[in-house]
């Protein structure tokens, strides 16, 4: 129209003039840096004397930090030997110093210069430099991710199960955001030390992440916790706290962690603690043995002859980390007597086939698995959350499937409850079955140990197991699960959910009657132009409903976001940006969630008392740029006597 080419014409007139005005700034800073130049020759001079002295130092501080660095990256312990106390007038180089000396060996003349003259017992860094200057480098390489997250503006924050980092529990944190070429991704920041009491945690959690890392909580979305049995309750003070705070930092579940191995590992009951803990080292002493796998996979095969196909699918997930899947409670009724006619046969063989470790390994957790608390647990579990195995799978699965899961929360909540309210049923049935499978196994039917001593001269000593189990176990399990359902499903989380009908294939299912703005009205602040979204919206639906016969509906916010043409609809953009980082959505492109496995391949190959935060954090973003300079330039800043302290040790030119 001929106002659009009159703003355009108006546009390039603006342009030109800026342009002109920036060039005539250009010259004036031009001419005053000249005269200051001719005016201040003899400061220069001075500066440039002063360079020559320091150069040496920051070309030794620049060599120690590219040995740190490449340490970090291969994941090399500082400390070459575990020997804590040495006896007197030995001395043995750990990694650090050996590395240093290697160069200097090799023709390094910044490092030679430095040492020819010190004592050959001396430490060329002592620990306490070593530990400051890490602790630059990891500041430094977080920075880097951060400014990237800080240009996005929204994040979300996750972390990871508890871990233990040369004998001190840390909490690991990764960050969720959008970049600039509109990929999600996910990457490790750091590990935050782990705090008993949940309000210190909580307070030490959101100073880390606003004053030390510089993060603002304002632009967080959202927040999930990932947390091994027993820390679920302290996390969840963590994400209520910050939900005062920060009201859009919207508590969700994590995508990379299924509904019901969460909702297992939160139910505060300790029995239930305990099973968790026995089913995982169960899998881990299976995966780390392949001969007693091919021996489960015999016993299998004698045991499912008469339904092959049933046999070979639990082969299969006996190969798989079965412990994260949604129905890991149905395979492990299914494995049990498997499980421990392969333990029993290993613990009892008189043989050489088996190792020390594995024979021990394998008769402790035979006698675990064998106890009937073990068994009314795992069959409850089974049962209780059979309710929400389809819903939570569908949270895992693509966007549409998150779309409508949202709206199937009601059903889910109804049945919970409708078990609640007929509690003395359900439990009859459960029961049942797991004194049929206790039968199965012959394991005998009794209540706990230690129940039955703190009964002993009890007046009221006549409990039945069933009784016991129910009150102890089924009805605090139902009871949490569906508060817990609640909490993590809240009005908020479910409002964002019902926005992902801003997706094409989702819009394309609702046959393009959808009503994404009463939903994006908590979002309204993080639109840049909130007050044309409902013409915006009518145009995207539009766009989709009157589309080419061969053009597909985009079926993920990934395929959505990087359209050619998608910065012509800004608020749906944003709105899809805010909503992709979200934990609950999936990361599309399995090469942006590198963050989480790096994590995990770093915990497994390190010994625990060889673990170091700041090393991890080398090692995880490795392929990150860094600045060698700038860490030089950090370190004289923050430690300037021990630079002067150094200086004393270079040898002068004079000196001879």
């Amino acid at each position: 129209s001929e106002d659009e080419i009159r703003t355009l014409k108006q546009q390039k007139v603006e342009e030109a003039f800026e342009r002109e005005q920036a060039t005539q700034e250009l010259n004036e800073t031009n001419e005053q840096n000249t005269v200051s130049e001719e005016g201040g020759e003899e400061h220069e001079e001075e500066a440039v004397t002063l360079t020559l002295e320091e150069r040496e130092n920051k070309d030794y501080l620049k060599t120690l930090f590219e040995i740190l660095i490449l340490m970090g990256k291969q994941n090399i312990p500082l400390d070459g030997h575990n020997v804590d106390v040495l006896p007197e007038g030995i001395f043995t180089s750990d990694n650090f110093q050996a590395l240093l000396e290697y160069r200097i060996n090799a023709g390094d003349e910044v490092l030679r210069k430095r040492f020819e003259m010190t004592a050959v017992n001396l430490e060329y860094c002592s620990k306490t430099q070593q530990k400051q200057m890490l602790e630059i480098c990891e500041s430094c390489v977080r920075e880097e991710t951060l400014r990237e997250v800080r240009d996005s503006h929204f994040f979300s924050i996750v972390t990871d199960e508890v871990v233990d980092i040369a004998g001190e529990e840390h909490l690991p944190v990764l960050v969720r955001f959008v970049d600039d070429s509109h990929n999600l991704r996910e990457e490790f920041i750091g590990f935050l030390p782990y705090e008993a009491d949940p309000e210190m945690l909580a307070v030490k959690f959101h100073t880390t992440i606003t004053e030390k890392w510089g993060l603002n909580m304002e632009y967080c979305r959202g927040q999930a916790y990932i947390v091994s049995s027993g820390f679920a309750s302290k996390m969840k003070v963590v994400a209520t706290r910050l939900l005062e705070k920060y009201p859009q930092a919207v508590y969700t579940l994590c995508s990379s962690c299924a509904l019901n191995v969460w909702l297992a590992k939160s139910i505060p009951v300790v029995g239930v603690s305990l099973a968790l803990g026995t089913i995982e080292e169960v899998c881990c002493l299976f995966n780390q043995s392949p001969q007693l796998l091919l021996e489960l996979d015999n016993i299998i095969s004698v045991l499912f002859q008469d339904n092959k196909a049933k046999g070979n699918e639990l082969k299969e997930i006996c190969r798989s980390q079965w412990t994260g899947r949604h129905d890991t409670f149905e395979v492990l009724v299914d494995l049990m007597q498997a499980l421990i006619l392969c333990l029993d046969a290993v613990s009892s063989d008189p043989s050489v086939r088996w190792s020390n470790f594995i024979v021990g390994r394998a008769f402790v957790l035979s006698s675990a698995v064998t106890d009937f608390d073990f068994i009314v647990t795992i069959v409850i579990l089974k049962n209780v959350l059979s309710f929400t195995r389809a819903f939570g799978k569908n949270l895992q699965g693509q966007t549409s499937d998150v779309f409508f899961a949202a709206s199937s929360l009601t059903a889910v909540l109804h049945s919970l409850n409708e078990v609640m309210e007929n509690i003395e049923v359900y439990h009859e049935f459960w029961f049942e079955e797991a004194t049929n499978l206790a039968t199965k196994l012959d394991i005998q039917i009794k209540l706990p140990g230690k129940f039955r001593r703190a009964q002993q001269g009890s007046l009221d000593s006549e409990v039945t197991s069933e009784n016991y189990y129910k009150d102890i176990l089924s009805i605090p399990t139902v009871e949490h699960i569906i508060q817990e359902l609640k909490d993590i499903f809240s009005e908020q989380h479910l409002k964002a959910l019902k926005c992902l009908s801003l997706v094409p294939s989702v819009m394309g299912q609702l046959k393009f009657n959808t009503s994404e703005e009463h939903h994006a009205d908590m979002y309204k602040n993080d639109l840049p132009n909130p007050d044309t979204l409902s013409a915006e919206l009518h145009c995207w639906r539009i766009k989709w409903k009157h589309r080419g016969k061969d053009i597909e509906l985009p079926a993920t916010i990934y395929e959505a976001l990087h359209l050619p043409d998608i910065k012509f609809f800004p608020n749906v953009y944003a709105l899809l940006k805010v909503l992709c980082i979200l934990p609950v959505m999936k990361v599309e492109n399995e090469k942006y969630e590198i963050g989480r496995k790096r994590l995990k391949a770093y915990l497994k190959n390190t010994l625990t008392e060889q673990r170091s935060s700041n090393l991890a954090l080398l090692n995880i973003n490795f392929d990150i740029k860094h600045d060698l300079d700038l860490m030089v330039d950090t370190y004289i800043k923050l430690y300037p006597e021990k630079v002067e302290f150094q200086e004393d040790f270079i040898p002068s030119n004079n000196s001879e």
